[in-house]
């Protein structure tokens, strides 16, 4: 195991000790893996999972989180954040999350509905004017495409569950990707010349792929939440979620305007080459096909683009604050972020039956739900989770009270396993009779 510094030591206690008092209301206290319901020799294995990732050279980096009832059991940062400037990996280190952003946003838009201020059974038009009337593409059996009027208008739930219709440009099939690069949509991954307004006005004048609630497809609905809350907040997403969740929550490394002072602490974003080695990815827009994104955008750019759907950064510590919040019921340190019944809402199959992106899970507000055991989800039944585009990943398991957090900097990464391999090992480092 290797040798941590006092300050990543005390790093450590510190994010324990938060953890320790959320659920149990005492006083802060040290707490070792065991006292988490951890075997300490299991958890090695994680760590020699993640050494061996980059010794392989197929990550950098990576920090991994695992809390059990509220109570830190592992936090651990291998390898380097910047490998060129031998700058090593530490458990602060910052992140750009990406999709890891949809179900925070989620969040906010539930808060509102709390509020009484929404309803998610209300048409994204009573908020957003230019979603009234949509028009559906439709793709006959012989090639040609006919333009409809939709069946209904998109509603607030359509959007929380991706399936309204919308989708992502470099996700899209042809005709859409074509018909969204003509639009010069932006996907979130960038910082645009124009307002996420501009976008979401935009988004909104283009034809859906397919009739509102009949399809799941992972979609820029995120981002028209994100818009969806500034306007009925009065205020940008980054000031609602600050004052709404990140403060509450001690998020204080939580940004979609990442702050000149920190970003020394971002790490770098790293692609496979030939090799499956990882090679440093420039600072320079990269293009391809109709995917557009840049590692910059945390901090170079227009600002003040919060993209609901992909824009923040983060830490392994605050997001597992946020998570905590969620398994407590909406609450964290004697302070409610939402409803306990809102939270079962968000976290239950909101989709029905509609296939999602995986053959075991559904999808709730914001987050993948598991509604079927397998050997290659090791995760209970009613677990929910969900990833980002650099390869950072997340799942909450309430029939074990787990938590578990990996942080990468990596695209594309589908060629590995780490993610996976990680949750196993996590579910092995159980004690048993827990």
């Amino acid at each position: 195991m290797p040798h941590f510094s006092r300050t990543r030591c005390l790093l450590v206690l510190c994010l324990s000790a938060l953890l320790t008092s959320i659920t149990h209301g005492q006083s802060p206290a040290q707490v070792t893996p065991r006292e988490a319901g951890f075997a300490s020799n299991a958890l090695e294995r994680i760590d020699t999972l993640l050494q061996q990732a980059v010794e392989r050279k197929q990550v950098a980096g990576a920090v991994a989180l695992l809390a059990r009832d509220g109570k830190l059991g592992y936090l651990r940062a291998k390898g380097f954040q910047d490998v060129e400037a031998g700058k090593e990996m530490t458990a602060d280190t910052l992140f750009r999350i990406a999709s890891m952003t949809k179900p925070v946003t989620s969040v906010a838009v539930m808060i509102l509905v709390d509020d009484g201020r929404l309803k998610v059974k209300d048409p994204v038009s009573k908020y957003l004017p230019e979603f009234k009337t949509p028009k559906v593409l439709l793709q006959g059996s012989g090639g040609d495409r006919k333009l409809v009027p939709a069946s209904r208008e998109i509603t607030i739930h359509d959007l929380l569950t991706h399936t309204s219709g919308l989708t992502y440009r470099f996700m899209s099939q042809e005709p859409f990707d074509a018909i969204y690069h003509k639009a010069e949509i932006c996907d979130g991954l960038t910082r645009p010349t124009f307002t996420l307004a501009e976008n979401v006005r935009r988004l909104a004048a283009l034809p859906l792929l397919h009739q509102p609630g009949s399809a799941f497809q992972y979609s820029l609905s995120t981002d028209v939440l994100g818009r969806l809350v500034e306007v009925i907040s009065g205020q940008d997403l980054e000031a609602f979620m600050r004052s709404r969740i990140f403060a509450p929550l001690g998020m204080n490394d939580t940004y979609f305007d990442l702050p000149a002072e920190k970003t020394g602490r971002l790490a770098v974003v790293y692609e496979p080459g030939p090799d499956q080695h990882i090679h440093r990815i420039g600072e320079d827009p990269v293009q391809k096909g109709e995917l557009i994104y840049c590692v910059t955008s945390p901090y170079r750019g227009q600002r003040g683009y919060c993209s609901g759907g992909a824009g923040l950064t983060s830490s392994a510590g605050d997001y597992a604050r946020f998570l905590q919040m969620l398994l407590n019921g909406g609450q964290w340190n004697g302070t409610r972020i939402l409803k306990p019944e809102t939270v079962r809402e968000m976290t239950s199959n909101q989709i029905g039956d509609l296939p999602s992106l995986r053959p075991t899970d559904r999808f709730g507000y914001g987050f993948g739900i598991a509604v079927a055991a397998s050997k290659d989800q090791p995760a209970s039944v009613g677990s929910y989770s969900w990833g980002g585009f650099y390869n950072t990943a997340f799942w909450v398991d309430p029939d074990k009270k787990l938590i578990g957090v990996l942080m990468t900097q990596l695209f594309p990464s589908n060629h590995l396993t780490l993610v996976q391999d990680f949750q196993k090992l996590a579910y092995g480092a159980i004690q048993q009779g827990d």
